[in-house]
């Protein structure tokens, strides 16, 4: 989970940040498959621009711990509201879903339960 409000994400993704840790924490401890939702994009007004900014950040950083960006869904979310988890959140119109690569082909899906129900069994 990576928060998207401005000073969150970046605190987090900084040298001794969090998600930096986690994801690292992660990797070496032997966890395959990553979801990354991206929380709070109530708070960002559902901005595009900064789902795009985050996803490429992280994207960026997992692929230096050992993760393939291209078998990550990232899903944007609002917890606090529910938007984007169960069922495809109408606040977000230019999020078209998520689609990566697994062991049998192509996944693809929009909410964080179909990323959750994507995940392959070890």
């Amino acid at each position: 989970i990576i928060a998207a409000g401005t000073g969150e994400f970046e605190a987090g993704i900084s040298k001794d940040g969090q998600t930096r840790e986690h994801a690292l924490l992660a990797y070496t401890l032997g966890v395959k498959q990553l979801i990354v939702a991206i929380n709070k994009m109530d708070t960002t007004k559902w901005s595009e621009d900064r789902f795009k900014e985050i996803v490429k950040e992280t994207s960026n950083f997992i692929k230096k711990v050992g993760y393939n960006p291209k078998t990550v869904a990232f899903v944007p979310i609002s917890g606090f509201n529910g938007d984007n988890m169960i069922d495809s959140s109408s606040n977000c119109p230019w999020y078209k879903g998520w689609e990566k690569e697994t062991k049998a082909g192509k996944s693809s899906g929009k909410t964080l339960l179909d990323a959750i129900d994507s995940i392959e069994p070890p």
